[in-house]
């Protein structure tokens, strides 16, 4: 990999360019405060035995952006799009009996709102066939028909014949079950002209099929093999569920029949400290904690997720919402997708379509977030050209767009924004954008949005009833089977009472309306439920969930609504970049019904007498769930408890401190005023006189040591493993000093490299690639990538503390 004017520097991928780039605060703070750039991949292999006659592809699961793909100097590809998968051809460009080179050019502008990354960051594959195979990516498998006795299963693909010659074939179709059973078999007689593509079609049952559920979620497997008197020419396969999917204002979203309220997690694509890199592993971690903390949906937002997050969704049984792109012909930055929309929107549309039809996981596609065009002019007719584009690829799902009423509003509900917030100051110009338009310091110093953005949700709030909307939202919702609200929930009563017939999800909220929005969600079965953003925080859009309070570095304090440098992330998820679960994670927990215990959050004592000088409807409260507070003894705090019971008693050392009541009506939160001494702080839930929950918060001891664990201690050696491990700083007990910073240096022995290092903090000048990293709130991560088999050993180093060693087995 290079830049132009450096030298060429060797990587695996999946690769993340920019992730090593240097940050400035000349960039934008939408993406981190990176720069933009152009790379070069390139990559010289042989052919090796395959045959004169094979048929040769590249497959490349994402580069981004504006990919340029040479074979032997020849150009044979080009995508815009930076997350569309790239199939191309290169039989033609090969010398098959020498060697070939491939390169690839790519580069990132001015061209997203959020962290992008760059590069070649998913998987790269070396497509073979033979004259005759079935094409890559036309194996299609549907399950029109399911009952506890049967199933049917259809089973459709496109087979190409490259000779000149008609071929007479079978067409060999084997349904494995989740126990790896043949479940259904069926031979098909398959005449195959010379030089065409002919259809395969197939219908084959299942008796007593095992459905996919979210709890269960049973995956069969799908092949078809093409046989020659018996010898097999080629051969595809793909997994599958058994499972349907219905929606109805009356029941609400249905798998099975049975009736499911979506607890969804918006997220971005990168992987935090592996950057926009996507291994295998990190896609499916991320999957596991999400569905741990509470949620069993997610929305990729806002483009085509990656195949390894889907499997890993398949796998674990998680719903997702399919999101196409972030804008259509309206540009939301100055050298976006939009410029390139119209000439590729109909491939990419294929390219998400064909890669993710078949995954039990998917139930939704969406056309379009925010898109501002949506409800007028040639947005209207868009709007009904996508939908019908993707129903045409797949009729078995729903269709969405995540709506944002603000943009839909266009000047005449802007205007009437303009005019609820108070005036810029002197220093701030009359121009306001929303959030979402925001590009950086030098857009945010020129908009004024400070002002805005501290009423902004009560007043969006409001703006979303205008009369205004009703007509622009009518006819692209009427489009889709199911209307995605954008910070719209304060309209599902009205609209469920003006479309009684229309379906709704929240597609995006703010995390401090949870427990409003999950209400209605409960109650009303035409709102199926509702996306958060996000689930897992992400790299870029820096700093929109921040506290910042006067007379805390103030220099470092952004006027508008991003976050100044050196902010890197948003931090605004329910898990850190990291994957721990954050404080408003748990309080999402208890108001789902997940968690009985009480959860305790302390606000940091250091900001307890400070005016809040800027927040957002992203941010949550200034909490941590530590009671280790050494410089701070005899100050007061205030502690606060998320419990879904009649009232919550605090206590200190054995102390009772108080107790309130704590319920819905009081969003399953109370606070406590406490005067901060070490020992034990314990909340405990009460439902009438019943205790229904405890927790307790122990101050750390002051001894410090390091702390490894792993999140798997056997991985295996195969392309896209990770292991994670965590290190802690901890007292003898494990409690964590959350108030120490400390240096740490990782080494490894054995077979085994440092994919990332670093912390969650959500304002760095560190870099992921370091060996070292100073810990936030006591933690640091390290993830590892294996490079073989054998006995690997993690080493971390503090000065002061030693060294601590961890072994990991690979295999």
């Amino acid at each position: 990999m290079s830049s132009p004017g450096s030298e060429w520097t060797a990587v695996d991928l999946p690769h993340d360019a920019m992730l090593d780039a240097p940050r400035s605060p000349a960039a934008t703070a939408a993406n981190a405060y990176f720069a933009g750039g152009v790379w070069q991949y390139r990559k010289s292999f042989e052919l090796g035995e395959i045959t004169a006659g094979s048929v040769v592809a590249l497959a490349f699961e994402g580069v981004y952006r504006d990919a340029v793909i040479y074979v032997n100097d020849t150009v044979v590809g080009r995508r815009p799009s930076g997350y569309a998968e790239i199939l191309v051809e290169i039989s033609d460009f090969l010398d098959r009996g020498g060697a070939n080179a491939v390169k690839v050019e790519c580069r990132a502008h001015d061209d997203s709102r959020w962290y992008s990354g760059a590069g070649i960051y998913r998987n790269v594959w070396l497509l073979t066939a033979g004259s005759v195979h079935v094409e890559e990516q036309s194996l299609s498998i549907t399950t029109p028909t399911i009952d506890d006795d049967v199933a049917t299963v259809v089973v459709q693909a496109q087979v190409a014949n490259r000779t000149g010659s008609p071929r007479g074939l079978v067409a060999r179709v084997t349904l494995t079950g989740p126990d790896g059973s043949v479940a259904a078999s069926a031979d098909q007689p398959l005449s195959l002209p010379g030089l065409s593509t002919t259809p395969l079609y197939r219908r084959l049952y299942i008796n007593g099929p095992e459905r996919w559920t979210l709890d269960d979620p049973a995956l069969y497997k799908c092949e078809v093999s093409l046989l020659d008197d018996g010898s097999e020419l080629d051969t595809t396969s793909s997994s599958f569920g058994i499972r349907s999917v219905a929606v109805d204002p009356y029941r609400g979203f249905q798998l099975n029949g049975t009736a499911v309220n979506l607890r969804g997690a918006c997220i971005h694509h990168d992987n935090g400290l592996l950057g926009a890199a996507t291994f295998d592993r990190a896609e499916e971690r991320r999957v596991e904690l999400l569905k741990a903390a509470g949620f069993n949906a997610i929305r990729s937002a806002h483009n085509p997720t990656s195949r390894a997050l889907l499997d890993a969704c398949d796998r674990h049984g998680v719903l997702v919402m399919d999101e196409t792109f972030d804008m259509w012909t309206h540009p939301k930055s100055e050298d976006d997708y939009s410029l390139r929309f119209t000439d590729w929107w109909e491939r990419d549309c294929e390219s998400m379509v064909l890669k993710d039809r078949n995954h039990p996981s998917v139930v939704l596609y969406s056309i379009g977030n925010e898109i501002p065009e949506i409800g007028s002019g040639a947005g209207l007719q868009w709007n009904r050209v996508l939908a019908a584009k993707i129903r045409s690829l797949d009729p078995t799902r729903l269709i969405t767009a995540g709506i944002s009423g603000l943009l839909v509003g266009g000047d005449e509900l802007m205007a009437k924004l303009i005019g609820q917030v108070a005036p810029p100051s002197a220093d701030e110009t009359a121009e306001v954008a929303m959030p979402d338009e925001a590009d950086g310091p030098k857009a945010e110093e020129s908009r004024g949005v400070n002002s805005l953005m501290t009423d902004l949700g009560s007043i969006m709030a409001q703006l979303m009833l205008e009369p205004v909307l009703e007509p622009k939202l009518a006819e692209p919702m009427a489009t889709h089977d199911v209307a995605g609200f954008n910070y719209m929930e304060i309209r599902f009563e009205l609209d469920h009472a003006n479309h009684p017939e229309r379906v709704m999800v929240s597609t995006e909220s703010h995390p401090s309306e949870i427990d409003r929005i999950w209400q209605t969600v409960s109650s009303m079965p035409s709102v199926i439920g509702d996306f958060t953003w996000t689930g897992w925080d992400y790299l870029g859009e820096v700093g929109i969930g921040r506290i910042e309070f006067t007379g805390v570095d103030e220099t470092r304090q952004a006027a508008g609504y991003q976050g100044a440098f050196p902010w890197l992330a948003a931090f605004c998820g329910d898990l850190d970049i990291t994957g721990r679960r954050r404080p408003q994670s748990y309080y999402r927990e208890i108001v789902y019904g997940l968690r009985t215990d009480p959860y305790l959050a302390v606000r940091r004592p250091e900001n307890i007498d400070r005016a809040v000088s800027h927040k957002t409807p992203w941010s949550w409260s200034d909490v941590i769930e530590s009671w280790t507070w050494p410089n701070f003894e005899g100050s007061r705090t205030l502690v606060e408890v998320y419990a879904d019971a009649d009232e919550v008693e605090l206590s200190l050392n054995g102390r009772s401190v108080g107790t309130k009541p704590c319920g819905a009506q009081q969003r399953y939160r109370t606070e406590f005023e406490v005067t901060i001494e070490p020992g034990v702080l314990t909340a405990v839930a009460r439902r009438g006189d019943i205790e229904i929950g405890r927790t307790s918060l122990r101050s750390a001891s002051p001894e410090v040591k390091l702390q490894l664990e792993a999140d798997q201690r056997t991985i295996g050696a195969s392309h896209g493993e990770l292991a994670y491990v965590g290190v802690a700083l901890v007292d003898d007990d494990g409690v964590v000093h959350i108030d120490l910073a400390k240096e740490i240096a990782v080494t490894l022995e054995g077979p085994g490299v440092l994919q990332g290092f670093g912390s969650a903090s959500p304002m760095t000048l560190e870099c992921f690639s370091s060996s070292s990293a100073t810990t936030y709130e006591g933690r640091a991560l390290a993830i590892i990538r294996p490079t073989g088999s054998g006995r690997l050993t993690v080493i971390a180093a503090s000065p002061g503390l030693g060294t601590e060693a961890l072994a990991i087995d690979v295999e």
